[in-house]
């Protein structure tokens, strides 16, 4: 496997198997590689010729006072865990290779869906990701992208922008990793003490009893978010937000659901100062 931190050289190692008709996988994270990014990364070897995981940092995509500064940063882990893996490249560009004139003018936005949700509370973080999955799909030349299906709203976004801008790839969402426990894997849960770590399991726990009311026949939306937010409040934690929205559109519900709606809960929380983002799809 080999570490490439240049955009021209990963073009230049990438190219040649694509030529010879190889299938390019890609597995873009922001580094601190657990368990979650292990199950992205052996979906793409196990159905693509060449494997790229990208480690990035992405600077755009943080809010002025959000962790940017002491998110976790170590490449040589990384690079040891995509290899174990069978990854063939890991491309781990710095900043000023991937924004050489600094922070982008250039930007792609979903004004539709880009301030909801997550976006309400991180004004630009997701200008900031579509911008960058972007650039790592042309410079990769890649055929197959994953993501995890944690970041719900992130991939929706991702799958409309590969539609809407046509780009010549295919998008794999792969469900959520959790721990024994049910708390769903994240850099972020390093943060946590024990006992934050204890408490954030109200967000599954909720998410997991909204599921099983909404079997036994409840249709109504506010029940449905009663069930999460009070696991999550029952435990410390405190809500950013709990929502019951479309699968197709991610337009929020209110009311009661109809038996042909499929929907999903979409959830963010604080535990102490880690914020965690959790979901359950509801059929």
């Amino acid at each position: 496997m080999q570490i490439i931190k240049s955009i021209d050289a990963l073009r230049a190692a990438v190219k040649p198997l694509a030529m010879q008709g190889k299938t390019i996988g890609l597995v873009p994270t922001m580094g601190a590689l657990h368990d979650g990014h292990g199950a992205l990364i052996k979906e793409s070897v196990k159905n693509c010729d060449v494997t790229v995981v990208s480690v990035f940092l992405n600077p755009i995509q943080f809010g002025k006072n959000e962790d940017l500064d002491k998110y976790p940063k170590r490449l040589e882990a990384d690079a040891k865990l995509a290899e174990s893996l069978g990854a063939d490249f890991v491309f781990a560009p710095s900043v000023a290779e991937m924004y050489p004139d600094g922070d982008p003018l250039t930007l792609v936005r979903d004004e539709t869906l880009e301030s909801m949700y997550c976006g309400a509370y991180r004004p630009g973080h997701f200008r900031g990701v579509l911008t960058v999955v972007s650039k790592l799909f042309l410079i990769s030349g890649a055929n197959h992208a994953y993501f995890g299906e944690k970041d719900y709203q992130q991939v929706f976004l991702i799958e409309r922008m590969v539609r809407d801008l046509n780009f010549d790839i295919q998008i794999h969402r792969v469900k959520i990793v959790r721990e024994a426990s049910g708390l769903a894997l994240s850099s972020r849960n390093e943060y946590l003490t024990d006992l934050e770590r204890s408490q954030a399991l109200s967000i599954s726990t909720g998410l997991k009893q909204a599921k099983e009311t909404f079997e036994k026949g409840e249709r109504r939306v506010a029940v449905l978010r009663d069930v999460v937010i009070k696991s999550i409040l029952g435990n410390r934690g405190q809500v950013q937000y709990v929502e019951v929205v479309n699968q197709k559109d991610l337009q929020k519900f209110n009311g009661a659901l109809r038996e042909e709606d499929k929907v999903v809960i979409l959830v963010a929380a604080f535990f102490g100062k880690t914020r965690l983002i959790d979901n359950i799809e509801l059929n």
